[in-house]
């Protein structure tokens, strides 16, 4: 995963000069679960069927140019390895904040599921 090659991705776009935010979400893994617990690494599954509906939906907001997102599924992370990096790219800053917190919530709540491995 890399943000800045996901941000230049999206500055390509001809239609750029639209975009007055680029907002990125970085997810990492936590050394502690929510509960408290050590943490030492976790695995990510992704529903990508979900996953496509949501930015399809989402990207149709008015004032959005693009989302992007890469999930590390699939394989074991440690903690302080990159989970998820999502990026809204939008006319606004009121529209690109809303956009990303919908579409990270969605994602979390509906897309992915996280086994966590504990010390």
């Amino acid at each position: 995963m890399d943000i800045e090659r996901m941000i230049n991705q999206i500055k390509q776009r001809p239609d750029f000069d639209r975009v007055g935010m680029v907002l990125a979400h970085n997810g990492v893994v936590r050394g502690t679960s929510r509960d408290g617990r050590k943490v030492s690494g976790l695995r990510v599954s992704v529903d990508h069927e979900k996953l496509e509906r949501i930015l399809e939906q989402e990207r149709r907001t008015q004032g959005i140019l693009d989302i992007i997102i890469e999930i590390a599924e699939d394989r074991d992370l440690a903690v302080g390895d990159d989970v998820m990096i999502l990026i809204v790219a939008g006319d606004i800053r009121d529209t690109v904040i809303k956009v990303l917190e919908r579409t990270l919530n969605a994602v979390k709540s509906t897309v992915t599921s996280k086994t966590e491995f504990f010390v």
